[in-house]
């Protein structure tokens, strides 16, 4: 019986793959559990067209981000934060503070979760901060820190 695994079944194969297995453990095992689909004519069409869907999303998706990583190129986030009697900042600029800026500002909407910043910004002046959008795509998000 040929099956179409739908997930990575050890000692068997990996999703995608069009495996000849025995018929009771195909149908009682591998599409019983929900491992595995009959591949049929029909299933194996329906599992290309979802594989070309598929390629079609993540392909505008990386475009997508390479447009969000030149925007962020020429622009910088401005952030005012209150100061102390000797010119430091009050606690730190918080990546929620710069995702939310950089929403008011520039209309460009991250997650704060993408900001690769390891310990809070807690001086005045520029920061270069490392974005990681996804799909291997990085960009730098310059962020300039102001006493109010």
């Amino acid at each position: 019986m040929k099956v179409l695994l739908t997930k990575d079944v050890k000692g068997v194969g990996k999703a995608g793959e069009i495996k000849d297995v025995a018929d009771g453990y195909g149908k009682n095992f591998l599409i019983g559990k929900g491992l595995a689909l009959a591949a049929t004519n029909e299933v194996l069409k329906k599992y290309e067209a979802d594989q070309r869907k598929k390629a079609a999303n993540e392909a505008a998706e990386i475009e997508r981000l390479n447009g969000i990583k030149t925007q962020l190129a020429d622009i910088t986030v401005v952030i005012a934060k209150k100061l102390g009697d000797t010119g430091h900042l009050f606690g730190a600029v918080t990546k929620d503070e710069i995702a939310q800026a950089l929403l008011e500002q520039h209309g460009i909407e991250i997650d704060k979760k993408e900001l690769d910043a390891k310990h809070g910004i807690k001086t005045t002046g520029l920061h270069d901060l490392d974005l990681k959008l996804g799909h291997g795509i990085h960009a730098i998000l310059r962020v300039e820190i102001k006493g109010a």
